[in-house]
C-alpha cells in the first residue's frame, strides 16, 4: 500500500510534466482517477446544464463509482506512464 501511495504521488507530479497535453477525453480520465483515489465515490451534487465542464467531469468521475481507492490509483499510474 505504501508503496502504491508513494508510486501514486510521483504519477501525479509526471503528470504535471507530459510532453504533450493528452485530448479532453484522457484529461477527464485522468482527473476522474484522481479524483476517485483520492476522495472515493463521487458523493457531490450533478452540476447544472449551463456548467458543461463541471459535467463532464462530474461523469467522468461518477463513472468510477465503487473503484476502490488502490485500484483507482493504479489505473491512475498506468495511464500516465502509458502518456509519458
Amino acid at each position: 500500500m505504501a508503496d502504491l501511495k508513494a508510486t501514486f504521488e510521483a504519477a501525479v507530479a509526471n503528470s504535471k510534466n507530459l510532453t504533450e497535453r493528452p485530448d479532453n477525453a484522457t484529461l477527464l480520465k485522468i482527473y476522474a482517477l484522481y479524483k476517485q483515489a483520492t476522495a472515493g465515490d463521487n458523493a457531490e451534487k450533478k452540476p447544472g446544464f449551463s456548467d458543461m465542464v463541471g459535467r463532464a467531469k462530474w461523469d467522468a468521475w461518477n463513472g468510477f463509482k465503487g473503484t476502490s481507492s488502490d485500484d483507482a490509483m493504479q489505473q491512475y499510474v498506468d495511464l500516465i506512464e502509458s502518456l509519458s
